[in-house]
């Protein structure tokens, strides 16, 4: 019979494929395994990226939030 190549993932107790397979129930097939590279990226926290924007902002902005995006000082309800 033909050679196919599946991608499959591992989940630590079974192999399943990544896209549909058009083979019949009960179709015996032999497996070769070989180990492809990861294709998750490295995760990088949002304070992470906020530090490597190097934003420069006045130093009491959280205080006066209000007065900086909309250009005066707004009452808040207490």
């Amino acid at each position: 019979m033909g050679e196919k190549f599946i991608a499959a993932v591992f989940d630590g107790k079974g192999f399943y494929p990544q896209d549909a397979i058009a083979l019949p129930v009960n179709t015996r097939v032999r497996l070769s395994i070989e180990i492809l590279p990861s294709n998750a990226q490295e995760t990088v926290s949002f304070l992470a990226t906020a530090r490597s924007l190097q934003l420069h902002s006045p130093p009491n902005l959280s205080a006066n939030i209000d007065k900086y995006l909309y250009g005066q000082e707004l009452l808040h309800e207490t």
